[in-house]
């Protein structure tokens, strides 16, 4: 069973996610396939990956319920002024009347800022989105919306590796109620580093699964990115691997060192 943070809403995200970044059509369709079959149940798109219509059609291909599938999209600041209809069309793309998730993909400009996160909040009042946030902002700009409107995203959505460990903006994060999805996670770490690769050795497992299992230790939603098979099921497989206290501050340190 994966786990799930609660969003504010209500709503189960799941701790691990399967990203699509970089995945071409063809290549997004199966792998998303592949990655429900293996048991994910959390998949992350945006406008900007031009894959929505891939990843909807793996969705329901998959035998999956709709209803089990955590589904994120994300907006273009270039298409803040036609949010609505942005977000219409990426249902219509993904074959769904929601999404499980809706980002602002990063900040915007200072005119559109409030009024962006406005059109998300609408969104969501209109059912369209079972929960808004915001993707690359800072918690200054956070605050901003919050002193806006009243109401917080629900998501932060930014780049995380254990390079980028900062335990200060992950408490200021929680603090404001704002769960913390990491992106880039393998791709921003040196897997040959020889902490990663003695831990690994010790827990019979890759680095890789190594770093993930780090990131669910801080709570830290992780989006694993791969268009072969036997990657995208071994980043799933975390489950079995125990870190220990000393192996998760051992990592952390990697960020005074980056």
């Amino acid at each position: 069973m994966t786990r799930t943070v609660n969003l504010p809403g209500g709503a189960a995200l799941p701790l691990i996610g399967f990203g699509t970044w970089q995945l071409r059509p063809r290549t997004a369709y199966a792998s998303v396939r592949a990655a429900l079959e293996i048991g994910y149940r959390h998949v992350d798109t945006a406008t900007l990956y031009r894959n929505e219509a891939d990843v909807g059609r793996a969705v329901k291909d998959s035998g999956v319920d709709r209803e089990q599938v955590f589904v994120t999209t994300k907006l273009r600041p270039q298409d803040a002024p036609h949010a609505r209809r942005t977000l219409e069309s990426s249902l219509r793309l993904l074959g769904t009347g929601y999404v499980d998730l809706w980002l602002i993909h990063w900040p915007t400009g200072r005119d559109e800022f409030v009024p962006t996160w406005e059109a998300l909040l609408e969104a969501k009042d209109a059912g369209l989105a079972r929960e808004v946030g915001v993707s690359n902002h800072s918690p200054a700009l956070i605050d901003r919306l919050a002193e806006a409107t009243g109401r917080r995203p629900a998501v932060n959505q930014i780049s995380w590796s254990p390079a980028q460990h900062d335990p200060v903006l992950l408490e200021e994060h929680r603090r404001r109620g704002v769960v913390v999805e990491g992106y880039s996670g393998l791709k921003n770490t040196d897997l040959r580093d020889p902490v990663l690769t003695g831990i690994a050795r010790r827990h019979g497992a890759t680095p890789a699964q190594v770093v993930l299992r780090w990131h669910l230790e801080h709570d830290i939603v992780v989006l694993p990115r791969s268009s072969r098979r036997e990657h995208i099921a071994a980043n799933f497989d975390l489950e079995g691997i125990a870190l220990t206290d000393e192996d998760v501050a051992a990592i952390d340190a990697l960020a005074a060192n980056a």
